[in-house]
């Protein structure tokens, strides 16, 4: 299946961005680095269609570039990372699970990287232009106003009435939270791109102005990376508790979505079902924040059973009449698509449970509101929690 098994060769190691799924912010230096594989390093081909004044920047690199490559406390922290991951792995840029199928999704982002070399890649990572665009998002857009979704706006009305209607369904205090949107137009913000290089990377202020540089001029000429709107560069979404991050101040409880993820579903054929379904997905965490059910722990288990419970959370509200009101059929053929980014690395603090658990957990969410159907009763978090944690050992062993 995969296009790129030109890029399995010289390996090299740049910290992922999103290495784990929903967990509160974490500067912990002790996550691993995952491996990035290319054919290749800083080496501009001659046969590479790039101008000559980019051509001279390229060969400018600031001295100590490789370090960008290195882990990065900055860069290892843990926000939701599921789509990134999946994203990665079908740039055969870190390793598939046994249960990373030849599905639809990772059909799609194949083709959307086909046409992806060592170099395409090797700049792509080493710029920066890989984590820009959601780290500008997590730390600086923490306003729901004005927020569009897609590329052409073409998902802000769904994604936003679904926001409120999940507001008003689950009885917890969600004011607070922030509905963002992420966008590759950023990449053509200058200074956006250098304000991020230097938290990131923690670069001077004229290093900054380089990659800043640089990655405008990229995403300006090459043209796999689609002017900055390619879906690689946004195929995430997330949720995250608000945390301090001086010296900016304090961010927001929000839920991030990015236009690749959208963009994806759309092209498969979900558009109508993907941002209620990601948006009640997310807002689940929320809920796991609010009534204090994660703890700060970090492990397979407790990983596992919030996305399960995620699951759980969003299948009952999407299917429930005072909920999404929607078709379970339909909703149902959107999940199977979905929990194919669940996987077989049982002993990773990322896993996120296998596709038939993620399936289990969801139809017991619809059971419980088709069971409710005739009263239109809705269940406290508090209550539902509480009904899902007994019910979680037989979902365990689908």
């Amino acid at each position: 299946m995969k296009q790129l098994k030109i890029l399995t060769g010289i390996t090299i190691t740049f910290a992922i961005l999103f290495t784990a799924c929903k967990k509160d912010i974490s500067t912990d230096t002790s996550v691993a680095p995952q491996v990035v594989k290319a054919d290749r390093l800083a080496v501009v081909s001659p046969s590479t269609k790039i101008s000559p004044a980019l051509r001279d920047k390229l060969a400018k690199m600031p001295a100590g570039y490789e370090k960008r490559l290195a882990n990065n406390p900055v860069l290892s922290l843990k926000i939701q990372s599921e789509y990134h991951e999946m994203a990665l792995k079908a740039m055969n840029v870190v390793e598939s699970t046994p249960c990373d199928g030849n599905t639809l999704l990772y059909q799609w982002l194949d083709k959307q990287i086909a046409d992806w070399d060592g170099e395409t890649l090797f700049w792509a990572a080493i710029s920066g232009m890989l984590s820009f665009p959601s780290y500008d998002a997590l730390f600086f857009e923490n306003s729901s106003a004005n927020q569009f979704f897609g590329v052409n706006q073409e998902y802000t009305h769904r994604v936003t009435k679904t926001f409120g209607d999940l507001q008003r369904f689950w009885n917890i205090q969600s004011n607070s939270i922030v509905l963002d949107a992420v966008h590759g137009n950023m990449l053509h913000d200058r200074n956006k791109l250098i304000r991020m290089d230097m938290i990131l990377f923690g670069d001077s202020q004229e290093a900054a102005e380089y990659w800043a540089d640089l990655i405008m001029m990229l995403v300006e000429e090459v043209p796999q990376y689609r002017n900055g709107n390619h879906p690689i560069f946004t195929f995430n979404a997330y949720a995250q508790s608000t945390f301090d991050f001086p010296p900016y101040g304090k961010i927001p409880d929000k839920i991030v979505i990015g236009d690749g993820i959208m963009e994806a579903f759309s092209a498969i054929g979900y558009a109508d079902v993907a941002p209620q379904a990601i948006a009640a997905h997310e807002f689940g965490h929320h809920i796991q924040y609010q009534l204090h059910l994660l703890d700060g722990q970090i492990s397979p288990e407790a990983t596992r059973k919030s996305e399960l419970m995620a699951d759980a959370y969003a299948a009952y509200f999407l299917s429930h009449s005072r909920g999404a009101s929607m078709q379970w059929k339909r909703v149902k053929q959107f999940l199977q698509v979905f929990f194919n980014i669940g996987d077989c690395a049982f002993s990773d603090d990322s896993h996120h449970g296998t596709p038939t658990q993620r399936i289990a957990a969801a139809e017991w969410g619809y059971q419980v509101a088709e069971n409710a159907r005739k009263q239109g009763h809705i269940l406290p978090a508090q209550k539902f929690t509480a009904l899902f944690n007994a019910q979680l050992p037989m979902i365990l062993k689908q």
